[in-house]
């Protein structure tokens, strides 16, 4: 809404955007802000000097830098962050950078105590709001394709400064107000920050601690990305960018402006695939201007608009009228709309560009339309549209390249409109959020219509994809984008996509002719009902169309009932898929023709007289390999109340449909007839708006018409109140816009009143005769037809290595375990590490083995083909892209900068080109380079612990290397190496020998595109392996043997343990106890150590933390703690061995268990039954014994994949434990004897690496490294909530009084967060900065 709070009409609030957007403004004023306060809907923030908001959960997520967050706080000082703040003592004082996620309108220590302003904020979604924003982008980043999904809006008004008062002195009378918009879509985020012109009365704060010197800090104002982890072990100064830097520089804030308005500044902060830095707005753009607009001036993509002097105060007379200068007829571009309109984009596509003013001449031979005295004029001639030059995004799956743009003619030829009732075209005139309707045009951004007499318009293009013969596309290279059932044609510009004989579609997407069809989807929404808000949540949608009469049958299940019987006049939620498989009359198309199953149907209702608005959204999203189309349904709004028990009647009708390329338009009314016992029968209707965009092939000839006419009978419509089920039933034809009232013959195929059966097609003849013919995939007569089954009949196209499973109509090839589908053949996937395992390989034994094909697994960039070789693959980037095959880049962009030999070793390991940006692989070693770009003289591996001094190459240095926790090398002194006993040569491990021969193969020369295997420096496997820097990854045992379940395609990393220790170094610490402090102390694993870190109340003592048993040569994992014994039990990965010692000075470890180990995790103690519970994840199984290590048995060796974590609730007698199995993850739980198995957890988790049982609230508790979020649930499944969703790396987790403490391997940490709040408190970094495991609570008395 761009209404002002204190403005009347509409007029002036347009004025408002019209002024800020287009003409010469002197400053922001208030006025000009986005609405804000509680009667916008804003949250306030509470009152205080330190203050942060609830987690404000965003609907979709944000990209801030290069990665993406679902979450964003307020503060209280003048930041937006994305994860909770710590306290303002940490950073409020502070320069640039900060070591967490910052945006900052003006950091400063503000205090909004004792009423000194207010804090605003809230998640907005209004078109009114979302297409400012997005028109300011476009003006500020000329060529750029933004149309945002959500903002989020934070306004600080009349806020003060921190002062220390006293008796003699009064507070300030000086405030602050400003405001910052953050808008995002699924790849873009911009920032808008706003200064009215009398926001900014003080410019800095003191710091609190100045000690009574008179110094104030300018505020701070520009954006962090925080601390970036290269390595779990290894952190740096992220990217950041400042605005201001003294008290002039904060003055500029309202007096300068990056986007030609004093007051107004704009900022790109974030980018889905590759970004660097936040990018300004044009500093020197000059303030936009605009007299008469010549007519031989080329069309641009801003509307032009008059130079205007302004009043002080536009609002002061509602009777100003300031319009734009009109346009004459001539210089109307014709409409011009994107060649592929992606599903899902919203019609803010097409912006209006209104002009008023005297009725020009119009040539004769343009056409002409009146529905209201004015002329509506559709320029049919071609025109020159010049572009800006566009950035091509970058190609991800399923993106279409984008070639060279330059300037094309795009004839484009008028609709006949001719045909269109009044009632069809009257447009809106008000600016309202919502849909808005110009001329039969839809469009999602306010309209203003400055004269009811003039409906001239022309439509200019916010983005323009040009085409080259240079760099065109290709059948050659885009084949497979095509439905297999399809055909691929070459046209001067392109190529389009083109269904086989007996099918129908848009060629993308083809189904066989005659065949019924089925559509399955969920809905989502929340309507109102009256004055009752109703959830609908992801319930189910099935229809089912006949296509031999058009038929079809739509069912919402489990539909509450106070909105069951309020929808029952929706017809239209139904009415898409009559559209979509409509019985086509001779020379029409039905909408499955046109948009094939991707497109996003916008429909708006407005319901008379009461005024309810309801928009109802689906999105198609492509077909299963059943051929099934697939929906994504959101409804939100308004419904008039229905009487329960009514029923609801509607009469025939027809819907006129308008096709452009890219969009589908139509507007309607609708009566139904509501019958109650209650009110008996009352008549209401709908003004119903509907959009379709898809993506329109026009480099081949256009075959769908202007316009057609749909027409609906045999309408049913009923809600099921015993099963909750809401159906409609429709026949549906699309046809002419006349129809001949009275024809001589109709034909039974375009009646309906064949006898075809169900699944054939009914072809038509001469005057009434008609042939029945089955449809692709069924045998028959065509009045009786049955399905063939082609695998019994050897019709399947499956090769070798696959099964074929019949479905109705068609089949379906399915691979064998192991292997994988390529273009209809199945081959076996890349296991060429785990042929190896205890063997010594050469390159001849690598020879003999039969070479997997890596390519199945589609390992190399969408815009890259991939080439299998003898053991290994290579990726080559495609004709008109450029990189090294993992990452292609078009040739029109500018690649990125070589960097130094440093900068390269760390992104070739890092995957720093990356679609989501830097992507380092867990347990890797992987260089820090310093601020130019040169290697760090001191370079340290955070998986081992060691550390060592490198020459300028990035050589190790002999003799600096140090082994963990000892002080490393001085790196600037010059080291004397020792002369070191002759040694016998180590001889090679599997992994080096595995590494040679295929060096040896690659001919010595390997590159970023080939597969080593990742060896430590013992030449031990690393357990992370990767593909090159690819997200393809798995973890391996000692052998290299992949374990299974773990491979993932995902940018998080699978968490792979070690299972090999370090390398003995000498002299070896005391294998004794070293007890920590007397009470209440958190033991951690820290793999060749267990730490103790002493608690005070809740609080981490950290400077009292110690190691209390050093473990050289092990790997401990899991850990616990006996309150009944004192004594700490403990996994050994390494020795695979179950342990256990005294919390005594001296105590040396017990083994309890050395037999039957090969992966030990999770430990669990019961200490009421003297029993321990663990977990093996080498032959996945669960194994329980007496504390003595007596009475072993195994509970549970089925239905496992990767177990990690395990638990026990003594007081119920119940364990409980998680699989991480990359496919299923879930957590389980049992009774300790080993009864009643069942999940807790399935759905909405990802790698549950953490658990814990909370025993003040009798809850399982989780930390998920997939979902980032820290979860508790009841054990009986119900109550789940999200305590903190903003985790890193979480590994183990413990629960103490009201906090949870856990390890997390981005911050080599223990990471404290409060119950209640859900915010982190603390965080301890040993001095050794190495993966920490297992975490467990122990007190000096059982709890």
């Amino acid at each position: 809404d761009f209404r002002d709070p204190n403005a009347r009409g509409s007029l002036p609030a347009v004025c408002v955007f019209l002024c800020w957007a287009v003409c010469s403004v002197s400053a922001v004023r208030r006025e000009h802000l986005f609405p804000y306060g509680t009667r916008h809907g804003d949250s306030t923030l509470q009152e205080g000097d330190d203050e942060t908001s609830e987690v404000l959960e965003l609907r979709r997520p944000l990209y801030f830098y290069e990665t993406q967050f679902s979450a964003l706080y307020v503060a209280t000082n003048g930041i937006i962050s994305t994860q909770d703040l710590p306290m303002e003592k940490q950073y409020v004082d502070d320069g640039f950078p900060t070591d967490f996620p910052v945006i900052a309108p003006f950091l400063a220590d503000i205090d909004t105590s004792r009423g000194r302003g207010a804090i605003y904020y809230r998640m907005e979604e209004s078109p009114g709001v979302l297409t400012r924003v997005a028109q300011e982008v476009q003006r500020s980043f000329p060529g750029t394709y933004f149309t945002p999904t959500h903002a989020v809006i934070a306004t600080w008004e009349n806020v003060a400064a921190y002062e220390e008062v006293s008796r003699n002195s009064a507070p300030s009378s000086r405030v602050n107000t400003f405001q910052a918009v953050v808008a995002y879509d699924d790849t873009d985020s911009y920032a808008l920050f706003l200064y009215p012109e009398d926001g900014l009365q003080f410019f800095g704060t003191r710091p609190k601690e100045s000690y009574n010197v008179q110094l104030e800090l300018p505020a701070r104002v520009g954006f962090c990305r925080g601390e970036v982890s290269f390595l779990v072990f290894s952190r740096t100064e992220g990217p950041y960018y400042s605005v201001t830097s003294n008290e002039q520089t904060v003055k500029n804030l309202y007096q300068v402006g990056n986007t030609g308005v004093p007051g107004l500044w704009l900022f790109r902060i974030g980018n889905r695939f590759s970004f660097q830095n936040v990018v300004p707005a044009a500093a020197a753009r000059a303030v936009p201007t605009a007299g008469l607009v010549a007519q031989d001036r080329e069309a641009t993509t801003t509307p032009d608009y008059a130079e205007v002097e302004y009043p002080d105060d536009p609002f002061s007379d509602p009777t100003n009228d300031y319009y734009p200068t009109v346009l004459t007829d001539s210089e109307f571009p014709p409409p011009a709309f994107p060649e592929y309109l992606e599903p899902g984009h919203s019609p803010t596509l097409l912006r209006p560009s209104v002009t008023r003013g005297e009725e020009p001449e119009s040539p004769a031979s343009q056409s002409h339309l009146q529905p209201y005295g004015g002329d509506v004029l559709l320029s049919s001639g071609p025109e020159l549209l010049p572009t800006q030059p566009l950035e091509p995004p970058p190609s991800g799956p399923g993106a279409f390249p984008l070639p060279e743009p330059r300037q094309t003619l795009f004839p484009f030829k008028s609709p006949n409109l001719a045909s269109f009732s009044q009632t069809l075209l009257q447009p809106i005139f008000k600016d309202e959020p919502g849909f808005h309707f110009l001329c039969g045009i839809t469009v999602l951004e306010p309209v203003l219509i400055l004269k009811p007499s003039a409906c001239s318009f022309s439509y200019f293009l916010l983005a323009v994809i040009q085409y080259s013969t240079e760099n065109k596309e290709t059948c050659a290279r885009f084949q497979q984008t095509c439905s297999q059932n399809g055909y691929c044609t070459d046209y001067s510009s392109g190529f389009c996509c083109h269904c086989h004989t007996g099918y129908y579609g848009n060629g993308r997407h083809c189904l066989p002719e005659g065949a019924p069809q089925r559509v399955n989807g969920k809905v989502n929404g929340l309507v109102s009902v009256g004055a009752t808000p109703v959830e609908l949540d992801n319930v189910d949608l099935h229809a089912y169309i006949v296509m031999g009469d058009g038929r079809a049958y739509t069912a919402i299940s489990q539909v509450p009932e106070p909105i069951g019987w309020a929808l029952m006049p929706m017809a239209p939620i139904g009415g898409l898929y009559g559209w979509l498989f409509a019985l086509e009359l001779p020379h029409h198309q039905n909408g499955f023709r046109i948009t094939g199953a991707e497109f996003t149907h916008y429909t708006e209702a407005i319901f008379y007289p009461g005024n309810q608005r309801l928009t109802i959204v689906q999105t198609a999203q492509s077909l299963s390999p059943e051929n099934y189309l697939s929906m994504n349904i959101h409804i939100r709004g308004s419904v008039p109340f229905v009487v329960p028990g009514a029923t609801v009647q509607m009469e025939p009708y027809k819907e006129i449909y308008q096709y452009y390329p890219s969009v589908i338009t139509s507007s309607s009314v609708r009566d139904y007839t509501v019958v109650s016992l209650e009110k008996g029968s009352e008549t209401y209707s709908y003004q119903l708006r509907q959009n379709i965009t898809y993506r329109d092939c026009r480099h081949g000839p256009r075959t769908s018409p202007e316009s057609q006419q749909l027409s609906m009978e045999r309408i049913f419509i009923m809600y099921d109140k015993e099963e909750r089920i809401l159906r409609y039933a429709i026949t549906n034809k699309i046809g002419p816009l006349r129809e001949d009232p009275h024809p001589e013959v109709v034909n039974p195929c375009y009646a309906g009143t064949h006898d075809c059966d169900t699944t054939a097609q009914c072809l038509p003849g001469e005057g009434e005769q008609f042939r029945c013919q089955c449809a692709t995939g069924y045998r028959g007569d065509g009045r009786s037809c049955h399905d063939v089954d082609e695998c019994a009949e050897g019709l399947a196209s499956c090769g070798s290595h696959s099964s074929c499973v019949n479905l109705p109509g068609s089949h379906r090839c399915q691979c064998q375990s192991g292997f994988g589908l390529s273009h209809g053949t199945c081959v076996g996937e890349p296991r060429l590490h785990s042929c190896l395992p205890g063997l010594i390989k050469t390159l001849s034994v690598l020879l003999v083995n039969s070479d997997i094909d890596e390519c199945t697994s589609k390992p190399c960039h969408a815009q890259a083909f991939c080439l299998n070789s003898l053991g290994s693959f290579e990726c080559r980037c495609r004709s008109g892209f450029r990189g090294d095959g993992f990452n292609c880049l078009p040739q029109s962009c500018e690649s990125p900068s070589s960097g130094t030999r440093c900068e390269q070793h760390r992104d070739s390991l890092q995957g720093g080109l990356g679609p989501r940006g830097p992507r380092p692989a867990i347990g890797a070693f992987v260089p820090q380079c310093d601020e130019e770009g040169q290697y760090r003289p001191l370079q340290c591996h955070g998986s081992t612990g060691y550390c060592w001094c490198v020459d300028s190459g990035g050589q190790e240095r002999e003799g600096t290397r140090t082994p963990p926790g000892a002080p490393p090398t001085d790196c600037d002194k010059p080291v004397q190496p020792e002369q070191p006993p002759p040694l016998t040569p180590r001889p090679e491990t599997v992994c080096e020998r595995w590494r040679a021969s295929l060096v040896e193969y690659y001919r010595g020369q390997p590159t970023s595109r080939h597969y080593l295997p990742q060896c430590d420096s013992a030449g031990q496997f690393v357990p992370l392996q990767c593909y090159s820097d690819t997200t393809y990854c798995w973890c391996v045992d000692k052998d290299g043997t992949e374990v299974p379940g773990t491979r993932s395609h995902d940018a998080v990393k699978p968490p792979c343990v070690p299972t090999v220790p370090p390398p003995t170094v000498r002299p070896l610490p005391r294998p004794d106890v070293t007890p920590p402090p007397s009470g209440t102390s958190l033991l951690y694993a820290q793999g060749q150590q267990i730490g103790a870190l002493p608690l005070n109340g809740t609080r981490m003592e950290k400077a009292k933390a110690s190691v209390l048993l050093a473990l050289h040569g092990s790997i401990v994992v899991g850990i616990d703690y006996n309150c009944q014994d004192r004594k700490v039990y403990w996994t050994d990965l390494s020795g695979r061995t179950i342990n256990r010692a005294s919390l005594e000075s001296g105590a040396e470890p017990e083994t309890i268990i050395s037999t039957g180990l090969t992966s030990p995790e999770g430990l669990a103690v019961d200490a009421r039954r003297s029993m321990m519970f663990w977990v093996d994840s080498g032959p996945d199984k669960i194994e329980s014994c007496r504390l003595d290590g007596r009475d072993r048995k195994v509970l549970f060796d089925t239905d496992l994949v990767n177990p990690r974590a395990i638990i026990v609730d003594s007081a119920s007698g119940t364990l409980y434990w998680t699989d991480w199995n990359r496919d299923a993850p879930k957590i389980e739980s049992s009774t300790v004897e080993g009864h009643g198995r069942r999940v807790v957890v399935r759905d909405g988790i990802g790698l549950p690496n953490a658990l814990t049982f909370d025993p003040s609230a009798r809850q399982i508790c989780w930390a998920d490294a997939g979902t980032k979020r820290l979860e508790c649930i009841a054990p009986d499944g119900t109550g789940r909530r999200v305590i903190n969703s903003n985790l890193n790396y979480p590994f183990s987790l413990v629960s103490y009084a009201n906090h949870f403490y856990y390890t997390d391997w981005r911050r080599d940490g223990v990471i404290a967060l409060n119950r209640d709040s859900g915010q982190f408190t603390d965080e301890y970094l040993p001095d050794q900065r190495s993966h920490l495991y297992g975490i467990t609570v122990a007190s000096p008395s059982c709890l």
